[in-house]
């Protein structure tokens, strides 16, 4: 499904490599959760795969190279970034931002169909935010807008999902509620990678942690050994 061979990432205008010597395999169906101190690479890694950074070496999603294929490719990748801000005088509708995630499917300047917008109200439904869908987005809880930027990347009925800190800003209850969704997912086939910065919350079902630092993956595992060796 994802196959990365001697990469690297250095960000424009910078001379070290973010990331640096990658060689990763990723199966279809995987769940994998990344681990590592801040500045790690973590997040560097799931923008390399989805092909949003200029990136040296071979990465391939769905067996196409991403630096020529990748606008094909992230219609069926599901991202949801760590860091995403919201002006409180945003004018968009919950509903509408979480549509945004069709888009690629639509296609450019067609709109929505019935059974788009059927998608979306199921969507919010999986998540538990319906009662939010007529909420200015600018007028939600941090808690509230994460939740709506993971509806967003599965309104894209994605066959990878690529989670950057998912729990970041929810509450304990909340925290529960979605990794038991993310699970729900990945028990249904979908590909997931998803970096946290707390060992505690990693749903049972994530049997291969990687963990990065200084750039490196240094352990590529299955979960017990990893965590075991973490203690």
């Amino acid at each position: 499904m994802i196959k990365l061979k001697n990469v690297e990432t250095v960000y424009e205008g910078e001379k070290t490599p973010v990331i640096k010597d990658i060689n990763l395999e990723v199966k279809r169906g995987e769940f994998i959760t990344v681990i590592g101190p801040n500045g790690a690479g973590k997040t560097t890694l799931l923008e390399t795969i989805n092909g949003l950074l200029e990136a040296n070496g071979n990465i391939t999603v769905f067996g196409k190279d991403i630096k020529k294929y990748g606008t094909e490719i992230r219609k069926n990748i599901g991202y949801v970034p760590q860091d995403f801000f919201c002006d409180s005088l945003t004018p968009f509708l919950v509903k509408d931002v979480v549509m945004m995630g069709r888009f690629g499917k639509i296609g450019l300047l067609k709109s929505p169909s019935r059974k788009d917008h059927e998608i979306v109200e199921k969507t919010l439904s999986f998540l538990g935010i319906s009662e939010l869908e007529k909420k200015p987005i600018g007028k939600l809880s941090g808690g509230q807008l994460q939740k709506v930027m993971i509806a967003r990347a599965l309104a894209k009925e994605p066959e990878i999902l690529l989670l950057d800190e998912p729990f970041s800003n929810l509450d304990l209850n909340s925290r529960s509620d979605i990794s038991e969704k993310i699970s729900l997912l990945n028990e249904k086939g979908m590909t997931i990678i998803m970096v946290v910065h707390d060992i505690n919350s990693i749903p049972e079902r994530c049997e291969r942690i990687l963990m990065i630092n200084n750039g490196k993956i240094i352990e590529d595992n299955e979960r017990e050994k990893v965590l075991r060796g973490a203690k």
